[in-house]
């Protein structure tokens, strides 16, 4: 999968140099090979619980350390996102610049309603997200509900430093299809995207 996230960013025209942040030493190997810069990743930033944002401050911080330039914006891109391509990238970063935002996230519409969920509280008692009405009301009278896809976040290198956040207003949304924003998660998503990839090369 980092294949394709690499490449992606490479053939971007307004991404100018690709660091991949990881403790593995095939993905090491492999972004090398096709590009890419590598950064060794402490352990404590390697583990499921590892928060992205301190994953790009260690990767801002080393190349600070390393005495070179600090990019002035940084596109994050996670590779469990391999349907997002260049062609993403391009108009998210050409609309972000135009719309003079402080950053970027892509985001699609929600598969499942938020206001049709529910949630227990500390005694196990449920409730709405919002209102009981709108479990039984039909989805298409709902708003539209979208969700961050994680395929893309985009930043001020100087913006995200000081406020340790991706979501720094105001913040261009930028909308994918949920095909374009499958997450591979387990290896049931991964067929899905194989698939997906097929018959895309076949058309």
């Amino acid at each position: 999968m980092i294949y394709y996230t690499i490449d992606a960013a490479l053939q971007c025209k307004y991404i100018s140099k690709c660091y991949v942040s990881t403790d593995d030493d095939e993905i090491r190997t492999i972004s090398r090979e096709l590009g890419a810069t590598t950064i060794d990743r402490p352990s404590y930033l390697a583990s499921d619980g590892a928060l992205s944002r301190d994953v790009v401050r260690h990767t801002l911080e080393f190349i600070k350390d390393k005495k070179l330039d600090i990019p002035s914006h940084f596109v994050l891109l996670q590779p469990t996102s391999p349907l997002r391509d260049s062609r993403h990238l391009t108009q998210c970063i050409e609309e972000f610049a135009c719309k003079q935002a402080n950053s970027a996230v892509s985001i699609t519409e929600c598969e499942h309603h938020p206001y049709k969920c529910l949630e227990f509280d500390s005694d196990g008692n449920a409730k709405p997200i919002k209102n009981w009405s709108d479990l039984e009301r039909p989805r298409q009278s709902l708003p539209k509900a979208y969700r961050p896809n994680g395929a893309i976040y985009l930043s001020s290198s100087d913006a995200f430093l000081r406020n340790n956040t991706f979501f720094i207003p105001p913040i261009h949304f930028f909308m994918m299809t949920s095909e374009d924003s499958i997450d591979i998660d387990v290896e049931e998503d991964l067929h899905i995207v194989e698939e997906i990839m097929r018959k895309r090369i076949n058309r």
